[in-house]
């Protein structure tokens, strides 16, 4: 790896133990075993590599727990198991990755402050939203709809910024995938 390659793994492994605002210059160079300056040359600035380091984070995460969600669905199974077994999948990942998802709650702080940050949190979020619906609906991301993406996949996200807020505070308490499922379908049925 070159020295911007070891700058990103040191970024994100910072993000995840240190999260955004304790993450330093000195953190980064340290964790990629690179001088101060590299950080400049390569990204410019702190921020401009916490952000580049946070999207791919993100991605990664995104992958990842796409994979765990499918392997997690058994096909057979009722539709509304099918999706107990995906949120059953995601709220594991919310302990497993707990400082990312502290990290992005920070981010977010931030990007009142930066919106080179709050544009790149958007479009993430888009496309969260469209692998969100795509999945829900067990359609190619290609296909969905940007109506699906807005109603779908807005509905999914909230859902789930919500789920990971209350792991986050409060994990023995947070709702479990059977209790958000049937939560919905008792949404659903007073207001159908």
């Amino acid at each position: 790896m070159g020295n911007r390659e070891d700058l990103m793994v040191g970024a994100i492994q910072c993000l995840k133990e240190k999260g955004w605002s304790r993450t330093t210059v000195r953190d980064i160079a340290t964790a990629a075993g690179v001088s101060h300056a590299a950080i400049g040359y390569h990204f410019g600035s702190r921020e401009a590599l916490l952000v580049t380091a946070f999207s791919q984070a993100m991605d990664d995460w995104g992958k990842e727990i796409q994979v765990e969600m499918r392997s997690a669905v058994d096909p057979d199974a009722s539709p509304s198991e099918q999706y107990a077994a995906s949120w059953r999948a995601m709220i594991d990942s919310y302990g497993r990755n707990r400082k990312l998802w502290i990290a992005s709650i920070e981010a977010f702080v931030q990007s009142e402050h930066h919106p080179e940050l709050r544009k790149q949190l958007a479009a993430a979020q888009r496309e969260g939203r469209r692998g969100m619906a795509a999945g829900i609906l067990g359609i190619d991301e290609d296909t969905l709809t940007e109506a699906d993406e807005r109603r779908i996949g807005a509905v999914a996200a909230a859902l789930n910024s919500g789920m990971m807020l209350q792991h986050l505070l409060d994990p023995e308490n947070g709702p479990t995938a059977e209790e958000v499922v049937d939560g919905l379908l008792q949404l659903v049925s007073r207001v159908s």
